[in-house]
């Protein structure tokens, strides 16, 4: 995936006066990603909540749960960007964090209750470096049963409060690198990059388990959902403290710049007018930008950008093989904005 301009690149081609700047539906300009700071003790049901009022729009979700203990970068989807949220959740994460030797809770953290203590006195870090090789690369995990996934159409956290426990599938995960940055026993801290959908608490229980003292842990804060930083986002605080315009200024990504990770296909006035209305169109190899070099074919229903004539997006599609004998590319729509349809094609 291409990352998003710095905060200068980004005022020297699309700021005031940059030739070429294309005005945005209204609709359009309400949707996009807001990058927020998320504090510790503040769930991710909250900062949508929060960003709901601020801004006065409903549609707004985010883009992989945060725990209330930990703190960091949380993406909110707003707007039609709620319809493309499979676009941006695969990246990979960036987290520092603490683990705490010698216990073992119930929640694989220190907010849970203890079962669990051992002596730390004879761990060296040696051994913990030695552990930690073990569980680097593609390794599978059971989600705990405070994770937010649904089994059966319910939340594990909420069965997990009433004391019900259920049998989960195994995933398999990716941990690209665990690096120790201080050893302090009973606590270390360390960063680790991984693929999404990684329990980092769980990784915690399963590395005390295998040098026998236990671990929980103690502190989290996630740095980096790619292609996204904490050094373009909106503080808590922000968004009490500033104007709707000031929070888009502050964090907001337009849904344009944030789908810019995927290839895209330029459509001609009638063919976007056809996408508009959920109709597949033909389409020349030439039409197809951002590719790298290869036709983005049969990917998905969500894996090419459909464009107007002027480079706005108009919704998420496939593309495709026409059928024998017709010949050439096919642009299916999947997903269609709500611009697209009632303001045409400008």
């Amino acid at each position: 995936m291409r990352g998003f301009p710095s905060p200068v690149e980004e005022t020297r081609s699309h700021g005031p006066g940059a030739e070429g700047r294309r005005a945005p539906a209204p609709s359009e300009a309400r949707s996009g990603l807001l990058v927020v700071d998320k504090p510790t003790g503040v769930t991710s049901h909250d900062v949508v909540e929060r960003v709901r009022r601020r801004l006065g729009i409903r549609a707004v979700g985010h883009l992989g749960t945060l725990d209330p203990a930990a703190s960091g970068l949380l993406v909110v989807a707003i707007g039609a960007a709620t319809r493309c949220a499979a676009v941006w959740q695969g990246g990979e994460k960036l987290y520092e964090g603490t683990l705490r030797f010698g216990v073992v809770t119930s929640t694989q953290d220190l907010t849970g209750e203890i079962l669990e203590r051992h002596p730390v006195d004879q761990l060296e870090e040696r051994r913990v470096r030695e552990a930690t090789r073990f569980f680097v690369g593609e390794i599978e995990q059971i989600p705990p049963m405070v994770s937010a996934i649904k089994v059966g159409g319910q939340r594990l956290y909420r069965l997990a409060r009433r004391g019900v426990e259920v049998s989960r599938e195994p995933r398999q995960v990716t941990v690209s690198a665990w690096e120790w940055l201080d050893f302090t026993l009973p606590t270390a801290s360390f960063r680790l990059r991984c693929s999404g959908g990684t329990y980092v608490r769980t990784l915690a229980h399963h590395l005390g388990a295998r040098l026998g003292t236990g671990a929980a842990l103690e502190t989290l804060r996630r740095l980096r959902s790619e292609p996204f930083g904490l050094e373009r986002s909106l503080q808590w605080s922000d968004l009490d403290r500033l104007h709707p315009e000031g929070v888009w200024d502050r964090g907001g990504v337009p849904i344009a710049e944030a789908l810019s990770v995927l290839p895209a296909v330029r459509l001609d006035g009638p063919a976007a007018e056809d996408i508009g209305h959920g109709r597949s169109v033909a389409v020349a190899p030439g039409a197809v930008a951002r590719s790298g070099g290869d036709l983005p074919l049969a990917r998905g229903p969500r894996s090419v950008v459909l464009e107007g004539p002027d480079g706005g997006p108009l919704g998420l599609g496939e593309l495709v093989q026409a059928p024998a004998g017709a010949g050439g590319l096919l642009a299916c729509p999947h997903v269609v904005f709500p611009w697209a349809r009632s303001e045409g094609v400008r």
